[in-house]
């Protein structure tokens, strides 16, 4: 049983250390206005998609990305002449990264991120009891 919860606590960390990778990425290139895979457009904002582990006896066995999705919603055009990238009528499209956003989501993922870490820490601490009592 320790260890599964060991197990589920470390798919949480890497789930979360995903998201909070994608985040990053969304702050970083929230003024990109040329898109890294040659398509045209600006930067697309990025999100993780989680999803449940069920283990072999099909209770809950922790969380897995499973892809990271691009949102193509949201994108402005602003009014930028000198722009290298701006069209004939001198308008630029904007990532439609929101820095706000961006923020709510990496604190949320910190705090769950922090969650596991405790969640495996008191689970280690349990072990090591059960260990010292003679119970493992």
């Amino acid at each position: 049983m320790s260890i599964s919860s060991l197990r589920i606590s470390g798919s949480g960390l890497s789930a979360e250390r995903a998201r909070l990778d994608t985040v990053s990425r969304n702050i970083a290139n929230a003024e990109t206005t040329q898109r890294s895979d040659g398509q045209a457009g600006p930067y697309l904002r990025q999100m993780v998609r989680f999803e449940s582990i069920t283990g072999e006896d099909g209770k809950p066995g922790g969380v897995k990305v499973t892809d990271t999705l691009e949102l193509a919603e949201g994108v402005q055009s602003v009014h930028r002449p000198g722009h290298p990238d701006a069209d004939a009528n001198g308008n630029v499209a904007m990532p439609n990264v929101d820095m706000i956003e961006e923020m709510v989501d990496m604190i949320a993922a910190t705090r769950a991120y922090e969650a596991n870490v405790g969640a495996a820490n008191a689970t280690k601490t349990m072990i090591s009891r059960a260990i010292e009592l003679g119970r493992i």
